[in-house]
């Protein structure tokens, strides 16, 4: 099993459900544990609706490519919607880290390209895995994460 970690957001409907649904999906994947359910401004433009956030944990057997093709199903599978760049969407999975591979061609980078900018990444990232390094960069020493402005809206259990 290759330990994977999937990036969760959701900002239009009810959220929590939505992200909910998608870690049963995801539990059809392989074995999951959750992060923290968190809340964070929008990213991109800011006339929309703050959103929800977490990181899933995810042991698998998929090759990258593979896992990518189910998290996009999942997605579409949620009634996915994406407006506009970086604006409001139903659901979003992004595939984070892939054991400790560097992959990039036309489909996919990971890690995921601004991984280490993100409080709403990096955080739920800790939850789950407070020595995790990025790069050889240690995720705790990175400034944002003393002065985030995430807020929890629910513990580890929020996906039972």
């Amino acid at each position: 099993m290759i330990k994977t970690y999937i990036g969760l957001g959701s900002n239009l409907g009810d959220s929590e459900q939505i992200l909910r649904e998608a870690v049963e999906k995801l539990r059809n994947l392989g074995v999951v544990i959750v992060s923290k359910l968190y809340q964070s401004p929008p990213m991109g433009p800011q006339d929309q609706p703050n959103y929800h956030n977490a990181v899933a944990e995810l042991h698998t057997d998929l090759a990258p490519l593979a896992l990518l093709d189910e998290l996009q199903r999942i997605e579409n599978e949620s009634g996915r919607v994406r407006l506009r760049r970086w604006g409001e969407r139903t659901l979003d999975l992004d595939l984070l880290l892939y054991a400790e591979k560097n992959i990039i061609n036309e489909r996919l980078t990971v890690p995921h390209i601004g991984i280490l900018e993100r409080d709403f990444v990096v955080i739920p990232l800790l939850d789950l895995d407070p020595e995790l390094q990025v790069n050889g960069q240690s995720l705790q020493k990175l400034d944002f994460v003393q002065h985030s402005t995430l807020r929890v809206l629910a513990d580890q259990s929020w996906a039972d």
